[in-house]
């Protein structure tokens, strides 16, 4: 089923994506695989989240970190070349496009969690943080495409209210 929602990311990309600008948004895509990639290291050992395949190509799709590098390569820069590349002048249309990836998202997910299996929560992760992890992400995102600094910045900080949230130990990290 991973299969199917990237391929399916992958054709918006291609219909919606404003790929004559895809340089623009390089930078935020790299900015976005950071942090996946940060959290999969500070989190090796204390999972909020983790993917799995149930449906189908499980025999491709063998664990977490296959299902998210795919994520990573195909999902995020999708997303950044529909979102960054069609995002509106407009606060209100600002705030209403931001909202819809939000939805979009925290769709997918409750969906992957509760009907599909395709998702699993643990130490306290759950919906709720996932949107509101969700509308810090797009927010976030936005500002790095426009002041990478601030975003570096307000990363640091989202991480480390995160970290104490959940109450990561220092020691569970790689």
């Amino acid at each position: 089923m991973h299969l199917i929602f990237n391929f399916l990311f992958l054709l918006a990309a291609i219909k919606w994506g404003d790929w004559k600008n895809w340089r623009d948004y390089y930078p935020t895509i790299l900015f976005f695989w950071v942090g996946d990639l940060l959290k999969s290291y500070l989190l090796y050992n204390h999972w909020l989240w983790t993917y799995q395949e149930t449906i189908f190509a499980e025999n491709i799709l063998r664990n977490h970190t296959i299902i998210s590098l795919m994520i990573m390569f195909i999902v995020y820069p999708s997303t950044l070349l529909i979102y960054l590349g069609h995002f509106p002048q407009a606060k209100l249309r600002q705030a209403g496009w931001v909202l819809f990836w939000v939805m979009l998202y925290s769709s997918i997910e409750y969906m992957n969690l509760h009907y599909l299996h395709l998702i699993r929560h643990f130490n306290g992760w759950n919906i709720i943080w996932s949107i509101i992890f969700n509308m810090i992400m797009f927010t976030i995102l936005r500002v790095h495409y426009k002041k990478p600094i601030w975003a570096w910045g307000l990363s640091v900080i989202w991480i480390i209210f995160l970290l104490n949230v959940f109450d990561v130990p220092v020691d569970k990290m790689k």
